[in-house]
């Protein structure tokens, strides 16, 4: 949700440019200025996310499955590796992000298989492209591929509470095109209109667009809340309309210096043709750092899909699972951190691939090593 902005702004143009390697996500620029002067400044960031997970299913086919963090089996790998460069010139305000990726269906888990296969060539390399101006005051208008006015948690790693994204942010979007309007209405609530090309789809896919909104409300420095909307037809190109609504919500507490606390509730509907059908997922997770450069994280969650809308299963079974992680934190320098995880997932069917087939839970164990510029 945050914009380049320069300290002599109210108008200013930002370019961006970057280019990421990664099997699953686009990265995030450092706040490393090189240049500045009182009209045009540029800056650089650099953001490398390497991991090794072990799965304790074991697949066969080393991809794991309902994830985009930590998505291969037994593997060293990069997640993520990027590099930007911002240019912010008086006027209006431009961006561009771009990715490479080895499997571009780790970073949507979401989306359906056709939604892929109409996305254009270049198109699948964008995570952020903009160009934005600020119409009144308070007022920014925007236009391009820009992240996802849903959900509490990013695609970065380092700037989530865990390692691994939550089941509600795998199952929305991380990323839309279309134009926005954002209003700072005070200095403590800032609202949002999205009009898109759908559920996290950058190339248009049935001609329809999309509708959704979001409020966020600092009430205190030490707690904020959010609350964000979505409307459209998510169905095929040559399917009948089905009209998908999705609400959500989150609150961060600050509870002391050491302790965070974070809760985010999805919930979701859409027309199928005879009837409504029915989603929603939760997460609470709770940070205690417990010297200045370590931590401990421990989440809770629950997801329930019956009509495997947000997340295909590959059977017959509904997707409707319960886990917790436990993680540790080493941060010895602001730039590094390394982090490990423990995650457990389960639920009544077997719809994780294992060694002989599909089991009713999975385990896996990550420790990650992230830098950044």
């Amino acid at each position: 949700m945050s914009r380049l902005t320069t300290p002599w702004s109210p108008t200013a143009v930002t370019l961006l440019i970057g280019w990421t390697l990664a099997t699953s996500a686009p990265a995030h620029r450092a706040d490393a200025q090189v240049a500045t002067d009182s009209a045009v400044s540029v800056s650089f960031s650099a953001f490398v996310d390497t991991y090794f997970a072990y799965d304790f299913n074991r697949p066969r086919a080393l991809d794991r499955v309902f994830t985009t963090q930590a998505a291969r089996h037994n593997e060293f790998n990069v997640n993520l590796a990027h590099i930007a460069a911002a240019l912010a010139v008086r006027g209006c305000a431009r961006g561009l992000r771009c990715r490479r990726e080895h499997r571009s269906r780790s970073t949507t888990p979401a989306n359906p298989a056709w939604a892929h296969e109409r996305r254009g060539l270049l198109s699948r390399h964008i995570q952020e492209a903009t160009v934005g101006v600020q119409v009144a005051p308070r007022l920014w208008l925007d236009g391009g591929i820009f992240w996802s006015h849903m959900g509490s948690e990013s695609f970065i790693s380092h700037e989530n509470l865990t390692y691994t994204r939550s089941l509600v942010a795998e199952g929305s979007p991380y990323y839309q095109a279309g134009a926005k309007l954002t209003w700072e209405a005070t200095p403590t609530v800032v609202a949002q209109l999205n009009v898109v090309n759908g559920w996290q789809n950058i190339s248009e896919t049935n001609g329809d667009k999309s509708v959704g909104a979001r409020v966020d409300w600092s009430a205190t420095p030490q707690l904020s809340l959010s609350a964000y909307n979505y409307i459209g037809n998510d169905a095929a190109p040559d399917d009948a309309r089905q009209l998908r609504i999705f609400h959500g919500a989150s609150a961060k507490v600050m509870a002391s210096k050491q302790l965070t606390l974070q809760g985010t509730v999805d919930f979701g509907t859409q027309d199928v043709g005879d009837e409504w059908a029915r989603w929603y997922g939760g997460a609470l997770i709770a940070r205690l750092q417990t010297t200045p450069t370590t931590a401990l994280v421990a989440r809770v969650e629950r997801y329930a899909d019956p009509e495997q809308l947000v997340f295909p299963t590959g059977t017959s079974r509904p997707f409707k699972v319960s886990g917790g992680s436990l993680g540790v934190d080493v941060a010895p320098t602001r730039q590094v951190v390394w982090r490990t995880e423990l995650r457990t997932l389960a639920g009544p069917g077997a719809i994780f691939p294992d060694r002989t087939g599909l089991a009713k839970s999975n385990t896996v164990l990550v420790t990650s090593l992230g830098v950044r510029f």
